[in-house]
């Protein structure tokens, strides 16, 4: 397969991820299908350019804290993205938390689902 297949269809995955967990976290809301197209586009980016900074510079706290603090990390740039969006908010930092985890299981389980598929088609 394509890779630019691939990224296609890892953000529209993203963006349904987006969707389901608008719907099962009361402080999360999405617009529609477009607002979290570009919600997942922004999250992707965060996470590819951001995150890794904030990541050395609290590596201190985060042993510390046995690597819990990435939760937080993670929470706080849920919650950021957010707040920059229209079509896309995070009522609170815990909603963002509980957003941020549920986001990374239903992508991690949508993108193996759908390599799953894809490698019995082959």
């Amino acid at each position: 397969m394509k890779p630019q297949f691939e990224l296609l269809l890892i953000w529209i995955l993203n963006a349904l991820a987006l969707l389901a967990v608008a719907n099962f976290v009361p402080g999360i809301h999405v617009d529609g299908f477009g607002s979290a197209l570009i919600a997942a586009f922004f999250l992707g980016l965060v996470n590819t350019l951001i995150r890794p900074l904030l990541l050395l510079l609290t590596l201190p706290v985060t042993m510390i804290t046995l690597g819990l603090f990435i939760f937080v990390i993670n929470g706080l740039l849920f919650w950021f993205v957010g707040s920059v969006l229209r079509g896309f908010i995070v009522d609170s930092f815990w909603h963002g938390v509980l957003g941020a985890v549920l986001y990374s299981i239903f992508c991690w389980a949508l993108t193996a689902a759908a390599a799953q598929l894809m490698r019995k088609q082959q």
